[in-house]
């Protein structure tokens, strides 16, 4: 009995434990690591932790979310396009290890994985991307510590608190001592004693002679519309012009300010024949002073602009200037990334603006450069300013920070002569948007015309070639032709044949010069919309691409349409236009066949269903004889500043010569493209392709991985393109 009742008190300690324990021993058990999710847009460098984790959300490729740099990625990249471009994860989304790194003195951007990076000189800090798999033992932060949101740039129309010398240059001389000085003044004698003026000679200059009437008669345009408008700005500028006229008649503007609007303001002397005699000696001034006679009155001291040195050594003392101490070199500003755009400004000079909305306009450049945030890894811009001629007043490489562009633009003066807007977008095409003038080749090229009122020279051919050399064309109209004034237009909707697309969003008509203002914000959004710059000349749409397609019987139906979804596959990745890429086919066998042409079809719908509508046709193999044929059918038609492409598919041998059709093309500027298959020969795929040590000729085993290379070629065009230097 008391063995039993042992066992029982034994047993009852035993489960105790047990229940005791097992509190501790789920504390044992590793925690789970809980991945904090993100958005597409989020970057690198918004999160302060040295490395991290995040799961990215699905679709993020389609957002278009700026990376920077290939491998290692400047920490403006956005984190999961960067996982996409580097392979992590796919456009589904998923989980992903970011390792933040010292920034590097250059970016390469690439495109990879249906993400295009792009280069960046330099940036202050960079990060890699690894698989979502943490280390056994590694867990990482579940929550992010975000970077708070700072302005990127300081405002220099604003007022500062310090001097900018002050802070950026630091003085070690000491404080100088403040002393008070007590000034007995003497009164002066009351007596006036009459003097001898000379008469004085009024000479007053004839005015410029006035801009011909029969080009253009806006001037007159403009006085009607003044006179109507009642805007309180334009009653100052016309209160300011009314000075300008009277001072060209004889009157100094103190003259024309003693008028009963100002009665207080210069005050009249009574006397103005009589003077009264000086006390002393006059005061005299060394002549490089910049404060003249008379700038202060007698019996104050003159303002201290620069602090007089007593020469030692000269016995008579002579005062000298000190210079005043150089500026601190303004810092390179980084600029906005998210609006890396190549602007220029075509500024209207000609003598139907006059004066006054010439300053107008010079005052909207300034603000439009104040806004955009100018900087290397940003916008770049530059003004050229037209008339008869066009001239570059400021190109792309003259200044990187938005104060210095600004400054410059106060100094245009205007040139005058008539409105040659067409002259003017020849000049760019040919000249502007150069490597010498700053062009930088990733950046989109885009050219905003001011024009009063309408041009007087044609615009639409030097357009279409700005626009097929990818520069994206804006045409901000001010006071543009009414119903009466139509009839002077030297070119019927000259807007609508020069701008990019005639959808509105490159094209902005200003009612009036005083209400251009209101237009600076919305230009700058629009041309930092890099999405919709459907002009601009990148690998993707500045190319004629001819597609050889080989329809022999060896090929067989199914491996046929194997063929035509690879030929499809490569030309959904280029943009589709009249002005972008435009894709033409040719099938062979003994005989040739032109598929469709060039420009056939102009949206990338229409080209796929035309692609998908090529019948197998089915016979002989000459391939010498079809590159010959798409060198006469389509490169003949081929449209100038575009690249030529040809891409050759076969599957085996041809029954022709090959070499000397090859060459022909190539000296006629045709980047060749060789894809063999199966039974291709070797060397004849090298005689076809230009340059076969630079992957212009590619072996494929089976039609079926022909899907392998569409992302390869594509990539050896576009580093091709960006490679090569621009004109």
């Amino acid at each position: 009995m008391i063995r039993t009742s042992v066992t029982v008190v034994c047993l009852a300690l035993l489960l105790s434990c047990t229940c005791r324990a097992k509190p501790n021993g789920s504390r044992g058990k590793k925690p789970k690591q809980v991945v904090p999710a993100i958005e597409c847009d989020v970057r690198a460098g918004k999160i302060s932790l040295p490395e991290f984790i995040v799961k990215c959300p699905s679709h993020c490729r389609e957002t278009k979310q700026q990376v920077y740099g290939t491998s290692v990625f400047a920490s403006i990249s956005s984190i999961c396009n960067a996982a996409i471009h580097s392979g992590i994860i796919t456009n589904y989304g998923g989980k992903v290890i970011v390792k933040k790194m010292a920034g590097q003195n250059t970016y390469k951007g690439s495109n990879s994985n249906g993400v295009r990076s792009l280069s960046l000189p330099k940036w202050r800090e960079s990060f890699v991307v690894m698989e979502g798999k943490p280390k056994k033992g590694v867990i990482y932060p579940s929550t992010l510590d975000f970077v708070p949101s700072r302005p990127t740039y300081v405002k220099t129309g604003q007022k500062d608190k310090a001097p900018a010398a002050t802070t950026a240059l630091p003085t070690t001389a000491a404080p100088e001592p403040t002393t008070t000085t007590t000034t007995t003044t003497t009164p002066e004698p009351t007596t006036v004693l009459p003097t001898t003026q000379a008469p004085t000679t009024t000479t007053t200059t004839p005015p410029p002679p006035p801009p011909p009437t029969t080009l253009k008669t806006r001037a007159a345009v403009h006085k009607v519309r003044d006179a109507g408008s009642g805007h309180p700005y334009l009653a100052s500028v016309a209160a300011s012009s009314s000075r300008q006229s009277q001072s060209a008649q004889g009157k100094s503007p103190t003259q024309v300010y003693r008028g009963s609007a100002y009665p207080n303001r210069y005050p009249q002397r009574a006397n103005a024949g009589l003077r009264r005699p000086e006390v002393g000696p006059p005061m005299r001034r060394q002549s490089s002073s910049p404060v003249g006679p008379g700038a202060f009155n007698r019996g104050q001291l003159p303002p201290k602009e620069r602090t007089p040195i007593i020469s030692q050594s000269n016995p008579g003392f002579s005062i000298k200037e000190q210079a005043p101490a150089p500026r601190a070199p303004e810092p390179v500003s980084q600029g906005d990334p998210a609006c890396k755009v190549d602007l220029v400004f075509l500024m209207d000079g000609s003598w139907s603006i006059g004066k006054r909305r010439f300053k107008i306009q010079k005052d909207f450049l300034a603000e439009v450069a104040q806004v955009i945030n100018i900087g290397v890894a940003g916008p770049m811009m530059g003004v050229i300013q037209y008339g008869d001629d066009a001239v570059t007043e400021i190109s792309l490489k003259s200044y990187s920070n938005s104060r210095d562009v600004k400054t410059s633009i106060t100094k245009i003066a205007q040139k005058g002569g008539v409105s040659n807007v067409g002259k003017a977008l020849a000049y760019i095409n040919t000249h502007y948007f150069s490597d010498a003038n700053g062009n930088r080749g990733g950046a989109p090229n885009v050219a905003v015309v001011l024009v009063d009122g309408w041009p007087t020279d044609k615009v639409a051919e030097a357009s279409r070639l700005a626009r097929e050399s990818g520069i994206n064309i804006f045409f901000v109209t001010i006071e543009g032709a009414d119903d009466n004034e139509k009839q002077n237009l030297v070119e019927a909707n000259f807007v609508d044949k020069a701008v990019c697309r005639t959808n509105g969003f490159f094209s902005l008509p200003v009612s009036s010069w005083f209400a251009l203002r209101k237009t600076v914000q919305p230009l700058v959004k629009r041309v930092c919309d890099t999405d919709r710059l459907v002009c601009s000349k990148t690998c993707l749409n500045a190319n004629d691409i001819a597609f050889v397609i080989d329809g022999s019987s060896s090929v067989g139906t199914g491996n046929f349409r194997t063929v035509l979804q690879f030929v499809a596959n490569i030309t959904r990745e280029f943009e589709i236009s009249d002005t972008d890429t435009r894709v033409g086919a040719v099938q062979y066998t003994y005989e040739q066949r032109l598929e469709f042409a060039f420009g056939q079809h102009n949206s990338k719908a229409e080209l796929l269903n035309a692609i998908k509508r090529i019948n197998y046709w089915s016979g002989g193999t000459s391939t010498g004889a079809a590159i010959t044929f798409a060198a006469e059918q389509l490169f003949t038609k081929s449209k100038p500043n575009k690249r030529k492409i040809m891409i050759v598919i076969t599957d085996g041998r041809s029954y022709d010569d090959v070499r000397a059709p090859a060459l022909a093309v190539h000296s006629q500027g045709v980047i060749a493209y060789s894809i063999g298959i199966a039974w291709a020969a070797q060397d004849e795929l090298e005689y076809i392709a230009t340059d076969p040590d630079k992957e212009h000729s590619f072996f494929v085993d089976e039609f079926d991985n022909l899907y392998k290379f569409v992302s390869k070629i594509v990539q050896n065009i576009c580093h091709e393109f960006n490679s090569q230097p621009r004109n």
